[in-house]
Parts: C-alpha cells; sequence; structure tokens
C-alpha cells in the first residue's frame, strides 16, 4: 500500500522478539585442532614384516608345487576319464630320505641330488637274481622305449646291502644310476604290495622326489608295454614345466 514502512510487513508476534535473536550473528572462526597419532613401536613393525614374509613364502611355495599339482591333476583327473594307469598311484607319496648313498667306486653322494628328473627305480641285494636282472632289464628297455623323453627319465638300481656286483652286468649299467644305501633305509621309503617283496616292483619318482606310483610285482616283457604307456602320459602331463638337464651318473664313475 501506499505510504506504509517496511516495519508494518513484521508480524506482532515477531517484533516482540529482540532483533539480535531474530539476526543472529555469524559464528567467530574457530581455532582448528590437531590430534597426534602415535609412531607404530619396533616390535609392532617386526611383526608385521614376518607376516609378510610368511606370506611370501607360502605364495613362493604355492608356485613351485603348483606344476606338480597340475601335471597329476592332469594325468589322474582329466586323462583317465577312459582308462586306468597300470601302475598303483601312492596315496601318501614318501620324499627322498635324506641320506647318503655310496657309488659302487665308493664315493659319497647325497641321495637328493637325484632330484630334478623322473626316476624309474628297482632296489635289492647286490648279489642280484633273476628277479633283480629281469628288473634292470625292463628299465633300460623302458627308458629306452620313451624315445627323444628319455633323457627326462633316469634309471636307478639301489643296493641295500654290501654284496658285490656282477662284473657281467657293469656294461648294461652303463648309463644306470647304481648307489648303495645304508641298511634298512630302502625299506623304510619304498613298500611292496601286500604279499610282496620290495624286489618285486619297479617305482616311479617324481622331479621333486616323491615316490608316486608302483609298477605290479608281476610285470614282465609282455606287461612292460602298459608300463610304458603309464610313463609316456606322466611325461605329456609335467611337459610344460619338467625339462631333460641332469645328468645322471654312470655305475663305475
Amino acid at each position: 500500500m501506499s505510504g506504509s514502512n517496511s516495519s508494518d510487513l513484521v508480524s506482532p508476534s515477531a517484533a516482540a522478539v529482540p532483533r539480535s535473536e531474530r539476526y543472529p550473528a555469524p559464528p567467530a572462526d574457530e581455532m582448528l585442532g590437531l590430534t597426534v597419532h602415535s609412531l607404530p613401536s619396533p616390535e609392532q613393525g617386526l611383526a608385521r614384516h614376518q607376516r609378510r614374509g610368511r606370506w611370501k613364502m607360502l605364495a613362493v611355495l604355492a608356485v613351485c608345487a603348483a606344476p606338480v599339482v597340475a601335471s597329476y591333476f592332469t594325468y589322474y583327473v582329466i586323462r583317465p576319464t577312459q582308462q586306468r594307469s597300470f601302475g598303483e598311484l601312492m596315496a601318501e607319496q614318501a620324499a627322498l630320505p635324506a641320506v647318503q648313498a655310496r657309488t659302487l667306486d665308493g664315493r659319497t653322494v647325497a641321495l637328493d641330488t637325484l632330484k630334478g628328473q623322473w626316476l624309474l627305480v628297482s632296489a635289492g641285494s647286490g648279489r642280484c637274481a633273476q628277479q633283480c636282472e629281469n628288473n634292470l632289464y625292463l628299465q633300460r628297455q623302458l627308458r629306452e622305449s620313451l624315445g627323444k623323453d628319455k633323457e627326462r627319465l633316469d634309471w636307478v638300481w639301489l643296493i641295500d646291502d654290501e654284496q658285490p656286483v656282477d662284473a657281467r652286468l657293469l656294461p648294461a649299467l652303463a648309463q644306470a644310476t647304481v648307489l648303495r644305501m645304508p641298511p634298512g633305509v630302502v625299506a623304510q621309503w619304498l613298500k611292496p604290495a601286500a604279499g610282496h617283496s620290495l624286489q618285486e616292483h619297479l617305482y616311479v619318482v617324481d622331479p621333486l622326489g616323491h615316490w608316486m606310483m608302483r609298477f605290479p610285482a608281476d610285470l614282465d616283457k609282455a606287461s612292460a608295454g602298459k608300463a610304458r604307456r603309464d610313463l609316456e602320459r606322466l611325461l605329456r602331463a609335467s611337459s610344460s614345466w619338467d625339462e631333460a638337464g641332469r645328468g645322471s651318473p654312470s655305475a663305475g664313475r
């Protein structure tokens, strides 16, 4: 309306409230508070470092074991859907004993130096009866039958006594690894099937040193082809990570 002033726009109830309350002054600047955090103690830092170190170590071990696990999975889970293996897979895969062995000429060799190659192993007395000779023959023939992959497999004869080896066998053992073991050590590592003796079997050991397969006690020339197929499948399954490279000492060296 003409002639009215601004005070007329304020309601009577609002006019009763003091101006200072209706229009409060802006808050004054406040001081910023600073929070001081304590540094971690040396003990806490060491514990964290140790935890990280343990996780890294477990990761490295997992990476190292993964290829072997993968090859076993391929061989025993994926591929055998159509056929069973001839050899018997070991549920408990015992590792190579940490012992010193001797070559035929008396040199001392740590048994774990056999790691790095697949091993086809026989064991028994240095006297080497007919069963022993048959095993040595089959070991050599099975290795040769692998063709270009034969360098990935060593054939090993472990002698568990001090009986002398017949000189006529030495030429045939030129490409074998022949080691004398302390009495009883072989029997603590490799086990025969129920009702059979240690000398009746051939044993397969993986490149990490684990005994993982045992061929039947009645293995002969007629059934050797089945054992060869097992070896070929193992070598195929591990071809992505296992390569030939470690030479095998000869019997007389």
